[in-house]
């Protein structure tokens, strides 16, 4: 079957940036949003006791204009990712943030009134019968947890209301800035996806040299700009959490991803004291490529011994290969990602204006999702491909629940979409018909452990360094790049022959506004899911219904009390952890027997 590269966004808004039905959409919006604030404003909670007809009311109009923010923020957004030169999508996401920010006004005197209903109160609203039934209370303690820590409306609303052209307004122009950049290589201007995907993916070591040098040049040359960004983004963040009396930056990150410092500290102290072997698989590639240390541009390149040629999979073959192997494991994931192709959920296709990376994105009130990604053939991108799809799906079974009960948290959203990353890999590897063919699909599948246990733990290093400096100065782009180079350092113990000194300006990350700290989640996810597929491979018979209900709990509970509820594991000890990296160590060293002859 064939299937198109480009997504169908039309039949979310027909017309692109244009679009009638958007504009109208985005007005009724904005009415939605003005009507809710003036509810909350004139909202009693005294008078509302004991039946809080008033409280539940307001539950369901901040539900729809949730939906209505998903819908048209992933819409233009996903316009933006598509076409970086969309200067009228560029507006409506301005536009957007003005009704958000009004809508966080709202929130905060939402949040403060529901810290005023009295204890007796408060565990009368979460017992009746309409509470109950949503199975929200667990977010709403959330939100009076969150409540107490406000400052007054009034300066709420000014926080929020500078936010536009401050926060939001830095993280945007970072975007203003990449969509500029261009990598010259033989005679072509490449946009940076391509650029990235060529450097890190082609066989010849020649042109992944050629390119990061170019590459490393090229954020080289704009560092000061994005020194800046950081800067005045991070020092808002910082602000931010001082005027709200939290001077630990790592509180919020945790309390995002609903996880225990503790559990957060075990996993890199685990991993750290697994280095060794890792290492060693790097060593042993590096060795492959007749070099004796690892280069970084050589990091995620294919090892092809003797006469094989890495296998290529056209989208269809990619599209096909999923599917069937994701019915191995769950009829209904494998169903969901034919619908997706058959959809044109995917923006796939491998062309200039694109901007970098890969995502999903909901559309609550369509209840559908929408995949970005710049496809290029190799294994890699089939399994982000599946790795999105898994997003997705996390998506798909949760459409029934209340809004507050699917706004689970990255850590977890990264569960699912790593899973069907590991299903992909398995079932490559499992396909292998020579020693070599085997030994490359090794390597594809380790290349995603090494990501997260050194290219992850690097980032959270940095970014961790860079918070702590950030308190007391701001920073030049020579000290942020000395930051990274000793995070990078710490992180691959010392075991590169080079490094990206300007990773910290490449990479999108570390300039998003709403989620901070958007590296350690990807590493937690990566450990948990291993130790879903062991789970899945022991209990074949229900695993199906099993995940799903994982799945569908990861917005209403704790990280930890999620993984005793379903898996039946303490996340603060390192037995856990240990076992899932021990899963990751077999491969290594397969890896490295069936390499020795190849020395």
């Amino acid at each position: 079957m064939t299937y198109k590269l480009i997504w169908d966004l039309e039949s979310i808004f027909a017309g692109g940036s244009e679009s009638d039905a958007l504009r109208k959409r985005l007005d009724l919006l904005q009415q939605q949003v003005t009507q809710y604030k003036d509810s909350v404003q004139q909202w009693e909670t005294e008078t509302d006791s004991p039946e809080f007809l008033v409280f539940t009311q307001l539950l369901k109009e901040y539900e729809i204009i949730s939906k209505g923010f998903s819908e048209t923020m992933s819409f233009v957004t996903a316009l933006q990712s598509a076409n970086v030169h969309d200067k009228k999508a560029n507006t409506l996401l301005g536009e957007l943030f003005q009704f958000v920010t009004e809508f966080n006004d709202a929130q905060t005197i939402f949040s403060k009134k529901i810290t005023t209903i009295s204890d007796a109160d408060w565990e009368l609203l979460l017992s009746t019968s309409s509470m109950k039934k949503q199975g929200i209370a667990f977010n709403l303690k959330e939100i009076r947890r969150d409540g107490q820590r406000l400052l007054s409306e009034k300066e709420e609303s000014i926080i929020n209301n500078l936010s536009i052209d401050g926060f939001n307004a830095w993280s945007a122009h970072y975007d203003t800035v990449v969509a500029s950049i261009h990598i010259p290589f033989e005679g072509e201007e490449l946009s940076v996806g391509q650029a990235f995907n060529k450097m890190m993916g082609d066989p010849n070591p020649e042109v992944r040299k050629e390119l990061f040098d170019k590459w490393e040049k090229a954020w080289e040359e704009k560092a000061p700009i994005f020194a800046d960004i950081l800067n005045h983004l991070d020092g808002f963040r910082l602000t931010n959490y001082k005027l709200h009396g939290e001077d630990d930056f790592l509180v919020k990150p945790l309390e995002y991803n609903r996880l225990k410092r503790e559990t957060l500290m075990t996993m890199w102290e685990t991993i750290a004291k697994n280095k060794e072997l890792m290492v060693a698989y790097l060593t042993r590639k590096a060795q492959l490529f007749g070099k004796d240390k690892m280069e970084w541009q050589d990091q995620d390149a294919p090892i092809l011994l003797g006469d094989l040629k890495e296998k290529r999979f056209s989208f269809d073959q990619a599209a096909e290969f999923i599917i069937e192997n994701f019915n191995q494991f769950s009829p209904k994931m494998a169903k969901f990602a034919q619908h997706a192709f058959n959809n044109s959920w995917i923006e796939a296709e491998d062309r200039a204006g694109k901007r970098p990376g890969g995502y999903c994105t909901s559309f609550s009130e369509s209840e559908e999702s929408r995949i970005f990604m710049t496809y290029g053939e190799s294994i890699n991108e089939v399994s982000t491909l599946a790795h999105e799809l898994g997003h997705a799906f996390h998506s798909e079974v949760m459409w029934d629940l209340p809004v507050m009960s699917q706004d689970y948290a990255m850590n977890v959203a990264e569960t699912a979409s790593t899973f069907a990353e590991l299903i992909v890999a398995d079932a490559t590897l499992k396909s292998a018909t020579s020693k070599e063919e085997k030994i490359n699909l090794i390597d594809v599948k380790m290349q995603n452990a090494i990501a997260m246990f050194m290219n992850i733990h690097a980032r959270f290093i940095f970014e961790y360094n860079f918070y702590t400096k950030r308190q007391n100065q701001v920073l030049s782009d020579e000290d942020i790049t000395t930051l990274m180079l000793d995070a990078q350092k710490e992180a691959y113990a010392n075991s590169l022959a080079t490094y990206h000194p300007h990773f910290w300006a490449s990479k999108l990350h570390f300039y998003i506004d709403d989620v901070p700290f958007y590296n350690f989640p990807y590493t937690f996810g990566y450990l948990f899911s291993l130790g879903i597929y062991a789970y899945a491979q022991q209990h074949t018979g229900n695993f199906e219904d099993s995940y799903i209900a994982l799945l569908r709990d990861t917005a209403s509970m704790t990280t930890e009390e999620l993984a005793m509820k379903h898996l039946q594991v303490d996340l603060t000890q390192p037995d856990f952890w240990q076992a899932d990296i021990d899963i990751v160590k077999k491969d290594i060293e397969e890896f490295l027997s069936l390499t020795e002859s190849y020395l």
